[in-house]
C-alpha cells in the first residue's frame, strides 16, 4: 500500500494560486508536522505566565549581560559590520531582501539580536535550577512574545507582501483583510489553518467502511467491513485519543490505519467517542475507561473471540491503561495483548504536556473547568498553537492576512481543526495525572473503585514512540515497557507526534527502528538498535497477528444479534459539531 496525495474537492472556482513568503505548509509531509493535538493540556494562567517571565528577568548579572550584548550589537547594526544572520532554515526571511537590502537586513539583524538575548536569559534562568515547569512556562511565553514581534509579521516588514501589494495592484490587501475580519468575527482572533469546506467526514475523510455495532451516551463502536477473505479470529479494539475526531486514523484511502489493519487481516473495532458539552461535566475515567471495557465485550461477543487485543494512542492509552488495570484487579481476562503509539504513563521527566500542571495551575483548573463545564477544542487547541507560533500561526497570519491567500485545504488540517471538546472531571484528572504522576505512583488514583497499580498488568505489550516528538518524548513513551510487568516490545518512529500515526507504508522518507528486548536505558536501546524504511504499522502489525489466533472466514455481515448494525460508518458521534 503506497501513500496517496490528498487532493481535496475544489469549493472555489479558478486554479489555486502559487504559495508565496514565508509558506504554509507545501504538501502533505509539511502538513502533518505541523499539527498539534490529540492530547489533553492544561490552560495556562495569565498570573502563572507573568510569574514565570518576572522570574527570568530577575536576575541581575544575566540581565546586565543581555543588555551590554544588545547595546553593542545594535551600534554594530547600525554601522553594517554586524554578522548576524537569520538560519537558512528559518522561512520568515527567505526572501532575498534581506540579505541584499540594508534597511531590511538591518531591520532582520536587530529582532535576531533582540531574540537572541531574550532567549539567553531562559536559558540562564534553567542553568540556575529553576523547576522545569517554570522554565517551560517562561519559554512559551517568550517564544509567543518574540515570534509576534517578528517583522515578518507587518505588512511594511515583509518584503514578500509589499511585492505581492504591489504586483496585485492592492487586491492581496484588500483580500487580506477580508480574511483578518472573518478571523476576528469567526475563529477567535487567529487566523484560520485551513479551508475545512474542501472536506466532509463519511464523503471525504473517514470513509473505511463499516458499521455501528454499538452506541451509549458517550461511545460508538465501529466495527469496519474486512477486504480479505479470511481474518484471523481475535479481533483488535482501537481506543483513539478523547481528544480531536477518530479519523485521523482513517484519514483518507493510502493514509488510513483502519484501511491497512483491515487489509492484514485483523478485525478493527474503532471507538468513537461522543463529543461532550456542559451537561456532562462530570464526565471522567471512570466514564471513559468503563466504556474501553464495555467496547471489549461488544467485540468478543460479535467476533466469538473469548479474548482480543487493544492500541490505545496518545491519551487514549492513559485511558486504556486504567481500563486493563482494573481488568487485571478484578480477574477480567479478554484482553490478550495491548499496543501502545505515543502515550506517556509516566510524567517525572520533562515533557510539554506537564508545564501547566504544577499545584497552582491545577487548582486554577480545577475551579476554571468545574465553572465552565468544559474545556473547550478552541482552547486547547490555542494552547497548542501558541506552543510553535511560528509555524502554526504567524506564517498563516502572513499567507492569508498580508499575502491575501485563500487558507490551504490538507485532510490532516481539517481533522486538527475539527476540535473536541473535554469534559471538566476528565480535564482535572489528565491535569493530576501530568502535574503529580498519579498513574506510576501505586494506588494513588482509583478507576472503576481499583487502585491504579500498572504492575499488575501483566498482557503483552508492543510500544511506540516517536524520535522528534515534543510532546510525548519518545524516551517517556519507552519508560511504559519497564513501567508494565507483561513482555514489551518497543519501535521507534522516526517523526513528530501526529505525525508518527499516520504513517502509511510506501514514504521512502518514513523509517524506523527495532530492537532487542527493551532494558532499563532507552538510549542504551536505541544505540543497538536496527534501522527500517517504511512505517512502524508494518511490525505492529505482524506482532498482532502473531497474537490475533487463527485464520477464519470473514464475516459477511456486521454486528450480531445482541448488537445489529445501527448506521454505517463512521457513525454520528463523529459528525457532531455543537458548541460547548
Amino acid at each position: 500500500m503506497t501513500s496517496t496525495t490528498s487532493t481535496p474537492r475544489d469549493t472555489r472556482s479558478g486554479t489555486p494560486r502559487p504559495a508565496a513568503g514565508p509558506p504554509v505548509p507545501a504538501d502533505e509531509s509539511e502538513a502533518l508536522a505541523s499539527v498539534e493535538n490529540a492530547e489533553p493540556v492544561g490552560v495556562p494562567s495569565s498570573r502563572g505566565m507573568a510569574r514565570a517571565v518576572l522570574s527570568t528577568l530577575a536576575q541581575p548579572g544575566p540581565l546586565a549581560r543581555e543588555a551590554g550584548r544588545l547595546g553593542w550589537n545594535a551600534v554594530r547594526i547600525l554601522r553594517g559590520t554586524d554578522e548576524i544572520a537569520p538560519s537558512p532554515r528559518d522561512k520568515r526571511f527567505a526572501d532575498p531582501a534581506w540579505s541584499t537590502n540594508p534597511a531590511y537586513r538591518r531591520l532582520a539583524q536587530s529582532y535576531l539580536a533582540m531574540t537572541g538575548s531574550v532567549n539567553a536569559l531562559v536559558e540562564a534562568y534553567e542553568a540556575r535550577g529553576a523547576d522545569w515547569r517554570e522554565v517551560e512556562q517562561a519559554r512559551f511565553v517568550i517564544t509567543a512574545f518574540t515570534s509576534a514581534l517578528a517583522p515578518t509579521n507587518t505588512l511594511l516588514g515583509n518584503p514578500a507582501a509589499v511585492k505581492r501589494a504591489f504586483d496585485t495592484g492592492g487586491r492581496s490587501v484588500l483580500r487580506g483583510m477580508g480574511h483578518l475580519l472573518s478571523d476576528l468575527r469567526h475563529n477567535g482572533g487567529l487566523p484560520t489553518q485551513t479551508d475545512r469546506s474542501a472536506f466532509t467526514v463519511g464523503t471525504d475523510l473517514g470513509i473505511s467502511p463499516g458499521a455501528v455495532v454499538h452506541r451509549d451516551e458517550v461511545i460508538e463502536l465501529i466495527q469496519y467491513t474486512p477486504s480479505t477473505a479470511h481474518v484471523r479470529q481475535r479481533p483488535v479494539v482501537i481506543v483513539p485519543p478523547p481528544i480531536g475526531r477518530f479519523y485521523f486514523l482513517d484519514l483518507r484511502p493510502g493514509r488510513s490505519l483502519v484501511e491497512y489493519a483491515v487489509s492484514r487481516g485483523l478485525q478493527v473495532f474503532m471507538i468513537s467517542w461522543r463529543n461532550p458539552t456542559e451537561e456532562q461535566a462530570d464526565w471522567g475515567l471512570d466514564t471513559y475507561a468503563q466504556r474501553v471495557v464495555d467496547a471489549v465485550g461488544v467485540a468478543s461477543e460479535i467476533t466469538g473471540s473469548p479474548d482480543v487485543t487493544t492500541l490505545g494512542l496518545c491519551a487514549g492509552g492513559q485511558v486504556m491503561t486504567t481500563a486493563l488495570n482494573h481488568m487485571a484487579a478484578t480477574g477480567d481476562d479478554r484482553v490478550h495483548a495491548a499496543g501502545y503509539a505515543v502515550t506517556l504513563l509516566d510524567f517525572a521527566n520533562r515533557a510539554p504536556l506537564g508545564a501547566f500542571s504544577g499545584p497552582r495551575l491545577l487548582e486554577l483548573a480545577r475551579r476554571n473547568s468545574r465553572r465552565r463545564g468544559v474545556i473547550s477544542a478552541r482552547e486547547m487547541g490555542a494552547v497548542f498553537s501558541w506552543m510553535r507560533p511560528d509555524d502554526l500561526i504567524f506564517n498563516y497570519l502572513v499567507n492569508q492576512w498580508l499575502m491575501g491567500e485563500d487558507p490551504p485545504a490538507f485532510d490532516i488540517l481539517a481533522w486538527n481543526a475539527d476540535g473536541t471538546n473535554l469534559p471538566a472531571r476528565l480535564h482535572e484528572q489528565f491535569l493530576e495525572i501530568f502535574g503529580t504522576n498519579a498513574l506510576v505512583r501505586a494506588g494513588a488514583m482509583r478507576v472503576l473503585g481499583s487502585p491504579v497499580h500498572l504492575s499488575r498488568i501483566t498482557v503483552p505489550t508492543f510500544v511506540t514512540g516517536a524520535l522528534t516528538d515534543h510532546l510525548t518524548p519518545w524516551d517517556g513513551c519507552y519508560r511504559t515497557t519497564q513501567l508494565l510487568s507483561g513482555p514489551s516490545t518497543f519501535v521507534l518512529s522516526y517523526s513528530g507526534h501526529i505525525q508518527s500515526l499516520v504513517n502509511p507504508p510506501g514514504n521512502p522518507k518514513a523509517h524506523y527502528w527495532t530492537g532487542g528486548e527493551p532494558g532499563p536505558d532507552p538510549h542504551a536501546w536505541r544505540a543497538s538498535a536496527e534501522r527500517h524504511t517504511g512505517s512502524w504499522w508494518e511490525p505492529w502489525a505482524e506482532w498482532m497477528l502473531e497474537r490475533s489466533g487463527d485464520e477464519v472466514p470473514a464475516p459477511a455481515a456486521r454486528g450480531s444479534a445482541d448488537h445489529p448494525p445501527l448506521e454505517p460508518a463512521p457513525g454520528s458521534y463523529v459528525r457532531d459539531r455543537r458548541p460547548a
